[in-house]
């Protein structure tokens, strides 16, 4: 074995344990998406357990990350960075770093609204080789309450069928590429896929999904950063497979462009036509979202689950999660709906 390869397995060994409660005092748990849903998800997710793995959608190609991809030829770290920082504790020393990774330059030049952890996570990944061992440096170095890994380890293209992206011609069906412009397309969304396809998963994020006792997913952009994983063969395969409980998380609103008009449960029959063999055990969402509650438990007992309806919605009225709220719906649904109890 080489000097430098011993060193990555000392420093590998040193860096991925989880942080807080003894394993096995709390709930094992693993996050699925990206960009702000997967913060929320997360930033509440921390408050009740410390052994926690958020894994990440690499298809991002907007921005800094979009950058970074071209230039380079790196995953996009911006998804990556955001679950970091939303992992980040709540003292000075989490709230510091989480402000200093999110910080984006401001100039005239080409510095121009990069973000500082997308910077700091690539130059790991060329320093070490090795996208999951930088990572957990970089978590390591906030102090981050879990783990972020990329559902895969090569950077994917996302592509959309999209009936009516034209307003011309709406009733057309047009492939639309690229997760930004997905996001943002107009017309309706028929279905998406990733390129290349049946990409590899993360060996660590697979056995982190078949490993825990509950996996979560959403909220977040339905199209862009929950679907996503269910594309990802091995990753589907473990969380068909996996003897955890399944939440699903929805969303506050409809996403202007993406899933506008979107009903509750039109969610729930979307990601069932991508996923048919994927059960649930438990789909979240806010009581205020919910006008046909009885269509939403049609929907969810269609793919196993029960519905659990919970005010999870920032008071102010901004369309956002409030952390305090949704980890105590998380909390409540995993002691209530957890096979074994309190925790194993």
């Amino acid at each position: 074995m080489t000097g430098r390869n011993l060193r990555l397995r000392r420093l590998r060994r040193s860096t991925h344990a989880p942080t807080g409660r003894k394993r096995g005092a709390q709930p094992k748990v693993v996050a699925l998406g990206g960009g702000m849903g997967l913060s929320a998800s997360l930033t509440a997710l921390r408050r009740i357990t410390g052994d926690l793995t958020a894994v990440v959608t690499v298809a991002d190609d907007g921005g800094s990350s979009g950058r970074l991809r071209d230039e380079l030829g790196v995953l996009p770290p911006g998804d990556l960075r955001k679950a970091l920082a939303a992992l980040c504790g709540d003292d000075d020393w989490g709230q510091t770093w989480a402000r200093v990774i999110q910080h984006r330059f401001q100039s005239k030049g080409d510095l121009h609204e990069h973000a500082v952890g997308n910077l700091l996570i690539v130059a790991l990944w060329e320093q070490l080789g090795d996208h999951v061992l930088a990572l957990d440096l970089v978590g390591k170095l906030l102090g981050a309450h879990g783990r972020v890994l990329p559902m895969s380890a090569v950077p994917l293209e996302l592509q959309a069928l999209v009936r009516g992206h034209d307003p011309a011609r709406p009733n057309e069906l047009e492939t639309v590429r690229g997760q930004a412009t997905v996001a943002l397309t107009p017309g309706e969304v028929q279905s998406v896929h990733l390129v290349p396809h049946s990409p590899p998963a993360v060996p660590e994020a697979v056995a982190a999904v078949l490993d825990a006792d509950w996996v979560v997913l959403g909220p977040g952009s339905w199209f862009s950063s929950v679907i996503p994983h269910l594309l990802v063969p091995e990753l589907l395969d473990a969380l068909i497979q996996t003897k955890a409980r399944r939440v699903l998380a929805l969303n506050l609103a409809p996403q202007p462009g993406e899933t506008d008009g979107f009903s509750p449960q039109r969610h729930l029959e979307v990601l069932g036509r991508h996923a048919p063999k994927l059960a649930l055990d438990v789909v979240l969402a806010d009581e205020a979202a919910v006008p046909d509650r009885e269509s939403l438990a049609d929907a969810a007992k269609r793919l196993g689950a029960a519905v659990e309806l919970a005010p999870v919605a920032s008071p102010d009225g901004v369309p956002k999660h409030d952390p305090e709220l949704l980890a105590a719906a998380y909390d409540r649904i995993f002691r209530m709906h957890g096979r074994i109890g309190p925790w194993r």
